[in-house]
C-alpha cells in the first residue's frame, strides 16, 4: 500500500504523489493517465481536483525534492504557487526541515514555514520566479506588440489593456471593474486562448483583477490546462508584480499585498533585486484526507473510490472557518 495525499491551496485541489516511497516510480504516461483518472469530477476520488503533484528526488544541487505538476488533462505546468506551497509543508514534515529549495521544471525555488493563518490553517511561503516579460517567454504572436505591459490590445477585447508575465507559467494580466469579473468574458477569452487560435500558440492562464484599495486585490483565473480554479497562485503572484508596476501609487515594493481569490486569500510580496523580479508567495497548506492504495493500481490508472482507504484530517473545517470571516467583494467569490 501507499499513500496519497488530498491538498490544496485556496481550494486550487490537489493530489500528493511521492515518487520515492513507491517500489517502482511511475512513468511519465502512467502519471498522466493517474492525473486524469484522479482529478475528473465525477469518476475521480474526493470529488476530483485539479491536478497530480509529484514528489521527486532533487535534480539539482543544493535543492531538497523535486515538483512536478501534472494538469487534470495530463499536459504538465512548469510551475504551481499553490500546489508548491503544499508539497513544501509535506517535505517539511517528511524531512523535519522548515526552510529548503526544491526544485520545479525551470528553477530551483525557496520554500519556507510561515504563521498560521487563523487557528488550524498552516501556511508556507513559496518563491515565484523567474520573471520574463519577452514574447518568447509566454510565447505570443500576432498582437502587434513585442510585450504587453498595461497595453490596448484590441485583437483580445474592446476597452482593456492586457500585461503577459512568465513566472514561468505564461499570464494574461487585465485589471477590471466588478461588472466584467462577474460578467462571461474571462471565460470566453480563456477558452479562446486555450483552443486553436492565432495569438497564443501554447495558451496562456487568464487573470482579471479588480483593485479593492491599497496594496489589496481580488483575482480570479482561468488556468491553462484546467479552466476555472478556485484560485492560481502563479496568477495571484504575477498580477500582483503587474499590479506594482502599473499602479505604484496604490501597491508597493517589499510589502504585503492582500490577494482575495474565489477560494481564500494569500499575501504576496513583490522584490527587485540583483537587476531580477520575483513574489513570494504565502497562503494556506491544508492536507483534506490521506488515501491508502494499492501502489499496482496507481500504475494501471484505474483507482476507484472502493480500492481507497480514505481518512479526513479535519483540517478543512478550520480553513472553512477562516475564509467565512472573509469579506466577498463580487459574485466570482464562491
Amino acid at each position: 500500500m501507499t499513500q496519497l495525499l488530498k491538498v490544496h491551496g485556496s481550494q486550487n485541489s490537489f493530489f500528493i504523489l511521492d515518487q520515492t516511497k513507491l517500489k517502482q516510480a511511475l512513468t511519465d504516461d502512467e502519471l498522466r493517465r493517474l492525473a486524469r483518472q484522479l482529478t475528473d469530477p465525477q469518476d475521480g476520488l474526493l470529488g476530483g481536483a485539479d491536478g497530480l503533484l509529484v514528489v521527486g528526488r532533487p535534480t539539482r544541487p543544493g535543492a531538497t525534492a523535486q515538483m512536478r505538476v501534472i494538469n487534470a488533462d495530463g499536459s504538465e505546468a512548469s510551475m504551481c504557487g499553490n500546489g508548491l506551497r503544499t508539497v513544501a509543508r509535506y517535505v517539511a514534515e517528511r524531512d523535519g526541515q522548515t526552510s529548503f529549495k526544491v526544485d520545479t521544471m525551470d528553477s530551483s525555488l525557496q520554500v519556507r514555514q510561515a504563521g498560521e493563518l487563523a487557528p488550524g490553517v498552516p501556511a508556507f511561503a513559496v518563491e515565484i520566479s523567474p520573471v520574463r516579460f519577452n514574447r518568447a517567454a509566454l510565447p505570443f504572436d500576432n498582437l502587434g506588440h513585442d510585450r504587453l505591459l498595461g497595453t490596448p490590445v484590441p485583437e483580445l477585447a474592446p476597452g482593456l489593456t492586457f500585461t503577459t508575465l512568465a513566472v514561468p507559467n505564461p499570464h494574461l494580466i487585465s485589471f477590471v471593474n466588478q461588472e466584467t469579473i462577474e460578467g462571461p468574458l474571462l471565460g470566453e477569452l480563456g477558452s479562446y486562448l486555450n483552443g486553436a487560435n492565432p495569438y497564443f500558440s501554447d495558451g496562456v492562464n487568464v487573470n482579471f483583477a479588480q483593485i479593492l484599495g491599497p496594496q489589496k486585490l481580488f483575482v480570479r483565473t482561468y488556468e491553462r490546462g484546467v479552466g476555472f480554479t478556485n484560485a492560481c497562485g502563479t496568477g495571484m503572484s504575477a498580477t500582483s508584480l503587474a499590479f506594482a508596476l502599473l499602479h505604484p501609487a496604490s501597491a508597493a515594493f517589499d510589502e504585503a499585498i492582500t490577494v482575495y481569490n474565489p477560494g481564500g486569500m494569500v499575501k504576496t510580496s513583490v522584490h527587485f533585486a540583483d537587476h531580477r523580479y520575483w513574489i513570494e508567495l504565502i497562503g494556506n497548506a491544508t492536507f483534506t484526507h490521506q488515501l491508502e492504495i494499492a501502489e499496482d493500481l496507481l500504475h494501471q490508472g484505474r483507482v476507484t473510490a472502493h480500492d481507497a482507504q480514505v481518512t479526513a484530517t479535519g483540517e478543512q473545517e478550520a480553513y472553512q472557518n477562516f475564509i467565512h470571516q472573509l469579506p466577498h467583494f463580487n459574485l466570482s467569490v464562491n
